[in-house]
């Protein structure tokens, strides 16, 4: 039977991604707290307004990203932000990543803003991503999570992520991946293409929905050419450079595209499918 969270009960969740502008000290940071915080606000009623099921704040603009751990005022910065889109959307399902897998100060920040789940990259199995060798994690991260009191958070799992070589694990299948974050307690795997913006492989999602009782998530170019095809296949869709500008993530949000998206998901769910 397959293992529920909640907040995706309603199938095909659609997660929109807000993308915190660059934080304090990282190199193209330009604005203060107040200006991010108000930024990341109007992005987010804007998704609201548009229907969004769910959103989640990433601070994929801390270019170039350290490796597992970020300093204190990424963290700091970060709760301010998350807690500002709590207060003026209560009711809407929040999530959180933290590039590049700093996992536990994900937990932290969703912790004190009362958030609903975390991304985590590098939960099984290691790999070498852009920021360098990265180590598997599951066990401190579900211990932490577990010490701070913060068993309502789910922990939803990238496996062979984007952005990465898994030359170490090519001996290990996508599915096998899947199985081993499964049974090291993941609340939910996500399957990406290779890069951001680029859809993930219709096999790769049938395999690893095939071998696991947990939710399966879509990580990466979600499109309206495509959405239809991953409805019966994926329990959320997590969408983010769709809905900026010509399709680019690090743009602003394009209203008209979000209203588009929407338009279609919501035509597609009045369509019964079958998820055999």
């Amino acid at each position: 039977m397959k293992k529920k969270v909640r907040f995706l009960e309603k199938t095909n969740g659609i997660i929109a991604m807000i993308h915190v502008r660059a934080l304090p000290g990282t190199p193209r940071c330009e604005e203060d707290i107040p200006r991010i915080i108000d930024t990341a606000v109007e992005e987010a009623a804007i998704y609201a307004r548009e229907g969004i099921d769910m959103m989640m704040l990433e601070n994929m603009h801390d270019v170039p990203y350290l490796n597992r751990s970020v300093g204190p005022e990424i963290t700091a910065s970060l709760t301010a932000v998350a807690q500002a889109v709590k207060r003026e959307f209560p009711k809407k399902i929040l999530g959180l990543q933290i590039l590049a897998g700093a996992n536990c100060e994900a937990l932290a920040v969703a912790q004190a803003a009362q958030l609903d789940f975390i991304r985590a990259e590098g939960f099984v199995f290691a790999h070498t991503a852009d920021e360098g060798i990265m180590n598997a994690d599951a066990g401190p991260l579900l211990r932490y999570r577990r010490q701070i009191g913060a068993g309502n958070i789910k922990v939803f799992t990238d496996i062979k992520k984007k952005h990465s070589s898994h030359a170490l694990t090519a001996d290990v299948s996508i599915a096998e991946t899947a199985s081993a974050a499964e049974y090291f307690m993941s609340d939910g795997v996500i399957v990406t293409g290779k890069s951001t913006g680029c859809p993930a492989d219709i096999g790769e999602l049938r395999a690893v929905r095939d071998a696991v009782n947990i939710p399966v998530l879509i990580g990466s170019g979600v499109t309206t050419d495509n959405v239809a095809g991953y409805f019966p296949l994926a329990d959320a869709l997590i969408v983010g450079s769709f809905f900026k500008k010509d399709g680019q993530w690090a743009n602003a949000i394009d209203p008209a595209r979000v209203a588009r998206f929407m338009e279609k998901v919501n035509h597609i769910r009045n369509i019964p499918f079958d998820r055999g």
